[in-house]
């Protein structure tokens, strides 16, 4: 039986604001556990949220990088549950009157470009944070960390019109790539600033009933929403054919097991009780302020991507990686400033600097390299004053320290020697030195070629200009 997937995403998308949604403690990442709370965001009795106007300007930010609709009207609501690191025994979310819904994004994989419906965009609080410690004669215990109560999160659900793993992959980096370019979240999935759950079922090819689902929670990298969908998917197929039944549940992704494992049931729909909070008034959006704020978005990844073709002539493979972060497109034009040809920048960028940037696991916005020194560089290679290979060494260098390739240079004598005159009288001394590599040469044996000027280079210490050593080399021997 051939098999068709479904899945959804809900994406937990945390806003960059200086401070909570609900009160003014920082929104800082890292710091001291406990240490960024109120009485607010720790739930004391009696304590009034206010809400964050910068945080509503980043969700409809949010929602017009997403084609969404921006409510002209929208409610908190209280979501009863009760978690130990949920303080309030209540999440203040938004139920029934998103402030944003019915947008979509187009992705593309193996060449075939799709549309995906977003369902709706709501704003809430995010919860706090268990640390499980260990356990104490034989029974486990956490502790609770509340710095992260209160963060301002946009949850952002898909329609099910996912059908792989791929898909949701693309989507979900073309989601964080948007976000990135409008300026509202730094998307760091490594702090959590972007987490996945993932619904996923399977049904026979022609069917229209939806199959079993099951939610994979807090997925934090994009290989690990590829790796977990593929795993349940076949998890699901197989059991299926087995004649297994599939319950509904919550499935947590064991990374260093490369599985699913489950959690807990999960029943059609949840009691959460919801009601709309008595302490946060209703919102009303003016359409003179979503207006404004769409006039003062930033140039988007498709925008920018048509921009460096088309002055560039970029491939549209090259621009779709560089317009990956605003971060990649802002070192890119910054060098453009200083170097004329984009199409060997965008060489440099994707392959030496992106190949040093994944051994540190770094990204472009911690490189020490400055866009002028990459522009300088290249303009020297031009100049014949380095090679290529050397151009390399010097980056390398570059990437380590952040010196100036002028310094390099000067600092370990590599600049390339191309002067004739000078490689001329070490090329009649090689020449010399070696006749019967030349009477090789002369009898048609053209790898002796390769030795000569292999000689040059190496009493020039690499320091030749290999085309000119060629030239010149080429005429003493036809002499």
């Amino acid at each position: 039986m051939n098999f068709e997937t479904v899945i959804g995403l809900e994406i937990h998308v945390e806003l960059k604001t200086r401070s909570k949604i609900f009160c003014s403690c920082s929104n800082e990442f890292g710091a001291e556990p406990n240490t960024n709370v109120c009485p607010i965001c720790s739930g004391f009795p009696g304590m009034l949220p206010v809400l964050n106007q910068q945080v509503v300007e980043y969700a409809i930010k949010a929602g017009l990088a997403l084609n969404c609709e921006i409510a002209d009207y929208c409610k908190f609501d209280r979501k009863n549950y009760f978690y130990p690191d949920l303080p309030k025994a209540y999440q203040i979310s938004q139920f029934d009157l998103p402030i944003c819904k019915k947008g979509y994004l187009d992705i593309e994989v193996d060449g075939v470009k799709k549309r995906i419906g977003i369902t709706r965009a709501h704003l809430e609080e995010d919860a706090g944070k268990l640390v499980h410690q260990g356990t104490i004669s034989s029974t486990p215990f956490s502790l609770v960390d509340l710095n992260r109560s209160g963060v301002p999160l946009l949850e952002i659900v898909s329609e099910p019109d996912l059908r792989s793993s791929k898909e949701a992959r693309a989507y979900m980096e073309k989601l964080r790539s948007l976000l990135l370019f409008a300026g509202v979240s730094d998307c760091k999935m490594e702090e959590g600033s972007l987490r996945c759950d993932a619904n996923v079922s399977v049904r026979p090819y022609g069917q229209k009933t939806l199959g079993t689902r099951t939610e994979i929670k807090n997925l934090n990298s994009f290989r690990a929403v590829e790796k977990a969908i593929d795993f349940e998917v076949q998890r699901h197929i197989e059991a299926i054919e087995d004649g297994e039944e599939l319950i509904q549940e919550t499935r947590t992704w064991e990374e260093d097991q490369q599985i699913t494992r489950s959690m807990r049931s999960k029943e059609e729909a949840h009691d959460y009780r919801y009601f709309p909070d008595p302490d946060l008034p209703p919102l009303r959006i003016s359409r003179e302020w979503v207006n404004d704020l769409r006039l003062s978005m930033p140039e988007m990844p498709e925008q920018a991507r048509e921009r460096i073709m088309d002055q560039f002539g970029l491939s549209a493979y090259d621009a779709g990686l560089l317009t990956l972060s605003p971060d990649l497109l802002a070192f890119f034009d910054e060098c453009t400033h200083y170097y004329h040809d984009g199409k060997i920048i965008a060489n440099w960028m994707m392959g030496e600097m992106s190949k040093l940037l994944n051994q540190k696991n770094l990204d472009i916005g911690q490189c020490r390299i400055r866009p002028a020194h990459m522009a300088e560089m290249l303009n020297l290679i031009d100049q014949g004053r380095i090679s290529g290979k050397m151009a390399k060494e010097v980056f390398q260098v570059m990437f380590d320290t952040g010196s100036s390739p002028e310094a390099i240079i000067k600092e370990r004598g590599m600049e390339q020697i191309s002067d004739e005159a000078t490689l001329e009288k070490i090329i009649l001394e090689v020449i010399a030195n070696n006749p019967g590599a030349v009477e090789d040469y002369r009898n048609g044996k053209k790898k002796a070629t390769g030795f000569l000027v292999g000689q040059v280079m190496q009493a020039t210490r690499g320091q030749a200009n290999p085309a000119l050593v060629n030239q010149i080399l080429a005429r003493k021997l036809n002499s």
